[in-house]
């Protein structure tokens, strides 16, 4: 009897080593962390002249905010509002810059369609960029609408309605299907957090960088034109 225990005792199998702690990825949190003011911000940039290295970043952010209890009634009012400031800042530099800031931000392959789009329909030529998702570009038809005489109360109304529909519409996706969308990206997301994270900051800077550098381009043909 006292053989067959301690035999049975060295047949037992090994209790199960604990799992693994699986290391939640980093790209939940610092875009969690951005917030409503972040949010804000990277919607100003998103609408500016500035270049974003990654196109619909206000959308996916507002999109993945939602989805991670961030509440719509706020996030949805700040990615509007700061889209809306940056759009302006855009409109008030084709205004001030006219066919020279026009030169400077758009190719040359666009120019001629933009300029026609926006001579033609002016009230469509704000709206449907302001609307639609990328690869439908925003800058051209939002400088060429001030450099074109496009007021800005005009300017601001339509794209103020289409940014508020376009966020809106995008808040309501990730309060309905949000987690879902984040379910299916997240294997891809945990192996990728840390160098997209990285990219997205170092293309960042230099986006902003290259924004002030035309911005002063920009005023110093101005003032040039002055003393002449």
């Amino acid at each position: 009897m006292r053989g067959a225990i301690c035999m049975s005792a060295f047949v037992q199998r090994p209790a199960p080593l604990p799992a693994p702690r699986v290391h939640p990825s980093l790209m939940p949190r610092w875009l969690t962390h951005l917030g409503a003011l972040g949010l804000f911000f990277v919607a100003v940039v998103d609408s500016s002249v500035i270049p974003v290295p990654l196109p619909g970043s206000t959308d996916l952010l507002l999109l993945w905010l939602v989805a991670h209890s961030g509440n719509p009634w706020l996030l949805a009012p700040c990615a509007i509002a700061g889209s809306i400031l940056g759009g302006y800042t855009t409109w008030h530099i084709g205004r001030r810059g006219g066919e020279t800031a026009l030169h400077n931000y758009v190719p040359a392959r666009l120019l001629g369609r933009v300029v026609t789009w926006v001579e033609r329909h002016p009230v469509l030529a704000v709206f449907l960029p302001a609307l639609l998702p990328p690869p439908f570009p925003l800058l051209p038809f939002a400088l060429a609408s001030g450099a074109l005489g496009v007021s800005r109360r005009r300017f601001l109304g339509v794209f103020g309605a289409a940014r508020s529909l376009r966020y809106s519409f995008i808040a309501w996706l990730g309060v309905t299907y949000g987690r879902r969308i984040v379910r299916m990206w997240s294997g891809t997301l945990q192996r990728w957090s840390t160098p997209l994270l990285c990219v997205f900051v170092c293309l960042l800077a230099i986006g902003i960088g290259y924004g002030i550098w035309k911005i002063r381009g920009l005023r110093q043909i101005e003032s040039a034109e002055e003393l002449a």
